[in-house]
């Protein structure tokens, strides 16, 4: 089993800690952000740190791993692998998570839901509605960080690789941008 220093070390390592001034995919303002396309480029940390996530649900019977685009895809394509059943992932479209490209699930499929990183959940539960629409069950949802630091719950089994509180406040409540001294980046898949 990882630790929580082996991972929180791979993703340091890999450059994936970053600090400044952020707009999370949440519309929320940080002074860190978790960049996992930096760990995730390294199919070797990738693997160990999924593995964790995958063995976390290798005897809840997963049928279907599903993730939000963007980051979530080499996740659940990684989980997926691990635990030998098909991949997919959902796209965002007139802001509404679809399924595209021939991606189908079916009533009374056992569905993981997987994500990269985890702020407030919104695109979690945006996947989590899609796979209920369908007539298919969310089993658990799986996430290699979670910034919550364990306060979202999605009301399944949860799993993640590293759990860790990283501050994040509305705009209007930002003290990065009241100090005023560090530019805003937009690194998220949303903006």
């Amino acid at each position: 089993m990882l630790s929580r220093e082996e991972a929180l070390r791979i993703f340091v390592d890999a450059g994936a800690l970053l600090s400044g001034h952020f707009v999370l995919t949440s519309g929320r303002h940080s002074d860190h952000y978790m960049q996992c396309a930096q760990v995730l480029k390294h199919p070797p940390h990738t693997e160990v740190l999924v593995r964790h996530l995958a063995d976390e649900f290798r005897d809840d019977g997963i049928e279907i791993v599903v993730a939000p685009a963007i980051g979530g895809i080499i996740v659940s394509y990684e989980v997926g692998r691990q635990l030998r059943v098909p991949a997919i992932f959902a796209e965002r479209e007139n802001g509404l998570m679809i399924l595209r490209r021939g991606f189908e699930l079916h009533p009374n499929q056992r569905v993981l839901v997987v994500e990269d990183v985890i702020t407030t959940g919104g695109s979690v539960r945006e996947v989590m509605q899609l796979v209920e629409e369908r007539g298919a069950e969310v089993a658990g949802v799986g996430v290699l960080v979670d910034r919550s630091n364990g306060a979202v719950r999605f009301g399944v089994k949860q799993g993640q690789v590293l759990s860790m509180e990283i501050r994040s406040w509305d705009p209007v409540d930002c003290p990065v941008c009241k100090e005023g001294r560090i530019p805003l980046v937009k690194p998220g898949s949303r903006f």
